[in-house]
Order: structure tokens, then sequence, then C-alpha cells
């Protein structure tokens, strides 16, 4: 297959695998629909929109160029993921690639010496969470759009451990923020604001793609929790008054 042609197979399986559309893939370009559909129907790229594509998608070149027949994963199974709650190391690892660290930068920055790194990486492939080719070659298996499993091990381990830690805090350190809202909101602006979630989320992926190739000296960890349900404090529940059925709606008969 040609390089152009592969190239464009690449951009196509990713872009099918994270559900990003040509209007989507255009917006985050900066550019018009009709442009992308020519660039990937002719395979005429110049490198820096190859350099901005990869940005908008999360991804390398190299991970363009040898996407497998199967589209990249956008969720582990679930034995995959008790694995990893089982060893927090594989799970610090995982997170650390997911998020685009380098080899050098993790030894750097935890108390892992190279072969206790290679003996984790070495897991990590065997599970196919990544692929590793010795002696520091590491190529995420993860699609830019990955979250773990609801009502799985890691969400399970992250509700008992993460989180209560996480919101321990006062949010009151330069760069902190802390905002809670509560209202009552029609079916029809829930999913209004559930959209807005996700691309926000999406945005913080973005970004923190784009911020890998920082030095870690230009970088910070961060986290941000976002999550919306259906509820109401129980001390405010408990004082409502029983709700009555609806009367269902008489319709005039024409």
């Amino acid at each position: 297959m040609a390089g152009s042609a592969q190239l464009v197979q690449g951009v196509k399986a990713h872009l099918r695998a994270q559900g990003i559309t040509y209007r989507e893939l255009a917006r985050r370009l900066g550019v018009s629909e009709p442009t992308v559909k020519r660039d990937l129907s002719g395979g005429r790229f110049t490198l820096q929109r190859l350099d901005r594509i990869c940005d908008a998608l999360g991804v390398d070149l190299e991970e363009l160029f040898s996407v497998p027949g199967s589209a990249p994963v956008t969720e582990l199974t679930a034995e995959q993921e008790k694995a990893l709650v089982s060893q927090p190391k594989l799970l610090l690892v995982t997170y650390l690639v997911i998020n685009d660290w380098k080899f050098a930068d993790i030894i750097a920055t935890f108390r892992l010496d190279p072969n206790q790194l290679i003996d984790i990486l070495l897991k990590l492939d065997t599970l196919k969470i990544l692929v590793f080719r010795p002696p520091t070659g590491v190529r995420k298996l993860t699609a830019r759009n990955f979250s773990w499993r609801r009502d799985g091990p890691v969400q399970a381990y992250f509700l008992q451990k993460v989180i209560p830690e996480f919101f321990d805090a006062r949010f009151d350190s330069p760069g902190d923020d802390m905002r809670f809202v509560g209202g009552t909101l029609s079916e029809a602006s829930m999913l209004k604001f559930q959209t807005s979630l996700r691309r926000l989320a999406a945005e913080f992926e973005q970004l923190a793609h784009g911020d890998s190739r920082l030095t870690l000296e230009e970088r910070d960890g961060c986290s941000a929790i976002l999550a919306f349900r259906r509820w109401e404090f129980s001390e405010f529940a408990k004082l409502r008054r029983p709700t009555r059925p609806r009367r269902p709606t008489m319709r005039r008969q024409g």
C-alpha cells in the first residue's frame, strides 16, 4: 500500500474509533468540511496540516502508519482492569502511558528503576494495553476517546480511594477551582449540558496531548472530575411532600 493511502487509512480509522466526524475534525483544524474531505480523498497533506491532524486526533505519525486491522481500544475488558487494580504500579504506568509519558520521564519522576519499569511494560504488553519495543519504545493502544468501564474495577477503585482523597481539600491553591451548581432542568437541558461536559472533557484531553511535548518542568499534574446526575441532597429530599401521580393529558379528538 502506498504511503499516502496508508496515511489516509490511518486517519480514517482513528476518526471512526473516536467517533469524530469530518465536520468536527474541520472545526478542530479551523478549516472547512469540504477541505477535510478533499484532503482525505486525495491524500495530499502539507506537513503543517498533518501535524495539526495528529494533534486533533491525539496521535503521532507512527500511530497513523501502524494502525492495526482492529480499531484503537476505547475501553478495556473487565479482566484487564482487574489486573491493573490488583497491582497499583500497573495502574500507574498505564495512566502515564495513556497520557503520553515517555520511558525516561517515568524513571526520572517515580521510584522505579529501568528494570522494574521494563517488567511492568512487558506485563502491560501481555495484557494488550500497549506495545513495548525494547529497550524503551512504548506505543499505547488506547484511542483518544478511551474511558474506563462504567461500574468496572478501575472506577470502583477511584470511587473508593481516589475521589475521597481528591475532595479532601479546600481548593484554594493557585490554579484550583471548584464549582458546585444545582437546579431543576428539563430533559432537553440535561442532554445539552451532558453534551457540554463531553466537549469539555475532550478539550482537556486535547490540551493534555498537546502539552505532552513540553518538558516535565513546564507541566503540573492536575485532575478534574466532571459528573452530572439526577440527585438531591438527602437532607433536602426528606423534607419533600409526597408527590402526587400526574393525571394523563386528555387529547381532544378531531
